[in-house]
């Protein structure tokens, strides 16, 4: 292999802006070689592609731009790619970059790449280098002919015997393509019209597992509904903050539920300041069932909420979630969630929900219920997506033994990943939660710091989750995989 040298990797370059990218970079010395994919059927998704041009790969490098529209190159930035590369002997290499949105250029920085960064949407940026011998030997491992998740296996495969290193340095500039903001993005992945691609992305995220020996077989702890005593049978828990336009649609759903057991609302006041607390007090002066709870802490998140809600003393035997902006599709979903525990026999129950505006219009991507969820793989599957689902019901023994992190992002994934380490989680495919979307949402339009931070926690929970797999497997005491 030619030392120093970069082999340029591109898609079909069909715009006047890529073709522009990719003569500025031939005549870049750095450059020996350029692939650009011939027709605009191929994609570096397939296993296909990647196998016609494993031989090509004459370079000590391979650099992949996933999106050569505009994207400019700071001085000498290949030769400080390569020169980490070489002092790191890393098999991927990502750096930061400047991203142009509105006329205006915005440093754009990436999150470092960990043991758990599983998911197949993990944002590398649009220039990946890779070692070219890791590249290639991770090309001849290949045995299945992805359509959708060839390159998601290959950095997989990489990452099981090379580093994955993050420089936190911006090394080149290109336009801000998708415009929409964070709390449009975040659902593409369960997005209906991606199911074939979600198949195969379980399919490459299940043999990693397999290899890494954090992968659990469908044996499930056996649930035991026992005979304690509850004060109910189920406890609606609403954690609310400062919540005046949405909080008392929000309990109104719950008291309007028809069941043949008795049920109760907790709502944790999480210190509100606007009227949200004097909503609260004379909705529970009108009806006994909604339990309205202050903390004494004023520094808890939502997660802390929910402890202080399952270990109240009137909770009941099944905790089942509502936020405070949502509401329930109609007066039976109690009942079916509270049925689906003693059907399925399981710990925690995941419903389904849809998408609407502020005012219960209908709006993209519509319904989600998560149906990639399977019996025997989802708690594996798991590990690779960032939402299991809503609404999200718990066996309240379970969860007080458990407990939720006290945070106010992915508390509600890390408990479900939690849960389903040992039990089975139960689902009910048909809407019961009208999920608000609207401009007071704590996700509807984050800023990058905010999405890395939220996307860096989750990340570590996976992490954390996969380590105490690996150790369930093997009954170490001490796994040294973090």
């Amino acid at each position: 292999m030619q030392k120093n040298k970069i082999t340029l990797i591109l898609p079909h370059a069909g715009s006047p802006e890529s073709q522009e990218t990719v003569n500025r970079l031939k005549e870049n010395p750095c450059i020996a070689n350029v692939i650009t994919l011939k027709n605009e059927s191929d994609k570096l998704q397939q296993t296909a592609v990647w196998k016609s041009i494993s031989n090509q790969l004459s370079t000590e490098y391979t650099m992949i731009l996933m999106c050569p529209q505009q994207i400019r190159f700071g001085s000498y930035a290949l030769e400080r790619m390569m020169q980490v590369m070489d002092d790191t002997s890393a098999g991927l290499l990502y750096a930061d970059c400047y991203k142009i949105k509105d006329g205006k250029r915005k440093l754009h920085p990436f999150i470092d790449y960990t043991k758990g960064s599983l998911r197949d949407d993990f944002d590398f940026g649009s220039v990946l280098m890779y070692c070219s011998y890791a590249l290639t030997e991770a090309i001849e491992q290949m045995d299945v002919d992805y359509k959708y998740a060839a390159l998601y296996d290959l950095r997989l495969t990489v990452s099981l015997t090379r580093l994955i290193f993050h420089l936190p340095e911006p090394l080149y500039t290109e336009s801000e393509i998708d415009n929409r903001s964070s709390g449009e993005k975040q659902f593409d992945y369960v997005d209906p019209k991606n199911r074939d691609v979600q198949i195969e992305m379980e399919q490459a995220c299940t043999s990693h597992l397999k290899v890494l020996h954090g992968w659990l077989k469908p044996e499930f702890d056996e649930i035991q509904f026992t005979d304690e005593k509850f004060p109910v049978e189920a406890t609606v828990v609403i954690p609310v903050r400062n919540r005046e336009k949405t909080i008392k649609d929000a309990v109104l759903s719950v008291l309007s539920q028809k069941t043949d057991f008795p049920f109760n609302i907790i709502v944790v006041d999480n210190h509100s300041t606007d009227e949200t607390t004097a909503i609260l007090k004379n909705l529970s002066e009108i009806d006994s069932r909604l339990i309205h709870v202050i903390p004494l802490h004023d520094d808890m998140g939502i997660g802390g909420c929910w402890n202080e809600a399952i270990m109240h003393p009137l909770c009941g035997k099944f905790a089942v979630q509502l936020d405070s902006d949502d509401l329930y599709v109609d007066e039976h979903v109690l009942t079916k969630i509270v049925k689906a525990f003693y059907e399925q026999h399981c710990a925690m129950v995941i419903g389904t929900y849809r998408m609407v505006d502020f005012n219960l219009n209908p709006i993209p991507p519509g319904i989600i219920d998560h149906k990639e969820w399977t019996p025997e793989n989802g708690r594996n599957n798991a590990l690779r997506i960032n939402g299991l689902g809503a609404p999200r019901a718990f066996y309240t023994p379970v969860l007080r033994e458990i407990k939720l992190p006290d945070t106010s992002y992915g508390e509600d994934y890390a408990i479900g990943l939690a849960i389903s380490r040992n039990y089975q989680i139960g689902r009910i495919y048909e809407p019961l939660y009208l999920c608000r979307r609207w401009e007071d949402n704590s996700d509807a339009s984050l800023d990058i710091e905010r999405i890395n931070k939220y996307n860096l926690y989750k990340d570590k929970i996976r992490t954390l989750e996969l380590a105490a797999r690996i150790k369930k497997n093997y009954n170490l005491e001490s796994p040294e995989y973090i």
